[in-house]
């Protein structure tokens, strides 16, 4: 069975499906041998471990999927892959989502950003009109043909354009293919209850990233909310950044590692 048939039928089931962020092979091993059963890429992790920049939009499309493709091969569960915006036009789109079937990925996130995108708990944040990304729905949705590839459509509109603009887009996008609906960054429990109340229809992801513009709520809490799907993008590239700069630090000072945890 193919991985994105194995998640669209968890989609389908009573359970939240809870998606730790990789940004590598050995990150997304180490999530699985966890007990994970579906993973997320992180566009930031993958820009910051291979640029040592933020979530700027620096990266194209191929360098995503050659960081993607490892990652898939490494692992035996369903991957969730972070496309951006899909790198351009519904005709990039299509050719985006085509190689990610050709890569097993499971599901893809395409976001309403204008190019280059930013992290979605960023400022600044600006977006194309709806009915040009749901253009790039439609067109993704018919780009992966027989295959179950699981699309989430997400909108940035929070930010610079309200909520109610936010959640106007996610029904756009839901209804022109988008499988699943991400309204990014509400910014407190009433505005995610109420994108649930307002899209009562649709399967709704959430992000929560430590120290966001969402309240940080678990994976039992946001289910109670009416939410299907949750990723935690950050919080091990965060621990392994903090670990890193803490053994280098100790090494620099001490010129040894004796003493140091072994992993």
């Amino acid at each position: 069975m193919r991985h994105s048939t194995t998640l669209r039928n968890r989609l389908a089931g009573p359970e939240i499906i809870v998606l730790p962020g990789a940004y590598d092979a050995l990150s997304a091993r180490l999530a699985q041998r966890a007990g994970f059963d579906a993973l997320f890429t992180t566009g930031f992790g993958f820009s910051a471990a291979a640029l040592g920049a933020p979530d700027y939009g620096l990266l194209t499309a191929s360098e995503v999927l050659d960081r993607v493709r490892p990652i898939v091969a490494a692992v035996d569960v369903p991957l969730v892959a972070d496309m951006d915006t899909g790198y351009g036009n519904p005709l990039n789109v299509v050719r985006t989502v085509r190689e990610c079937v050709q890569a097993d990925v499971a599901g893809i996130i395409l976001e309403d950003q204008e190019w280059p995108k930013k992290c979605g708990h960023f400022e600044g944040k600006r977006v194309i009109p709806a009915e040009e990304h749901a253009q790039k729905i439609r067109a993704a949705a018919d780009a992966r043909g027989d295959d179950d590839l699981v699309i989430i459509g997400r909108t940035d509109a929070r930010a610079p354009l309200g909520l109610d603009e936010a959640i106007r887009r996610g029904r756009l996008y839901h209804e022109s293919g988008a499988d699943v609906v991400f309204v990014e960054a509400p910014q407190s429990i009433e505005e995610l209850q109420a994108v649930r109340e307002a899209i009562p229809d649709a399967p709704l992801f959430a992000n929560m990233i430590e120290g966001g513009k969402t309240p940080l709520l678990s994976s039992a809490e946001l289910q109670n909310l009416g939410y299907s799907m949750v990723v935690f993008p950050l919080a091990a590239l965060f621990t392994a950044a903090r670990a890193i700069a803490e053994t280098y630090q100790a090494l620099f000072e001490t010129k040894t590692t004796a003493g140091r945890t072994e992993a």
